[in-house]
């Protein structure tokens, strides 16, 4: 949980951050918009578009590894927690930063 502790009126409490985030392709400083952007960027990292039967989602995987990211179909539903999966197993071409 991340934001400030502000004490006012005798009371304390969390304001908690507002900003939305975002990923960061890191080799180009590149804030990534869209899936095919990203899918892109994952493919040339070695990562490889994986079919599976859910239909709501996009997964890839390595080939060389059994890591698999897995991503909601709709990019408006791509959220923080998938962006730090990403980060988490490409950790020198990722970052998620406040936007």
């Amino acid at each position: 949980m991340a934001g400030v502790w502000v004490f006012k009126n005798g009371v304390v409490r969390l304001v908690e951050s507002s900003r939305r985030k975002g990923l960061l392709y890191t080799p180009t400083n590149e804030v990534i918009n869209s899936y095919s952007s990203l899918e892109n960027k994952l493919l040339r990292l070695g990562w490889e578009r994986y079919n599976c039967d859910d239909s709501g989602l996009l997964q890839f995987h390595k080939s060389t590894s059994v890591d698999l990211i897995s991503l909601p179909r709709d990019f408006n539903h791509f959220r923080s927690v998938h962006m730090y999966d990403i980060v988490v197993k490409n950790r020198d071409s990722f970052r998620v930063i406040d936007i």
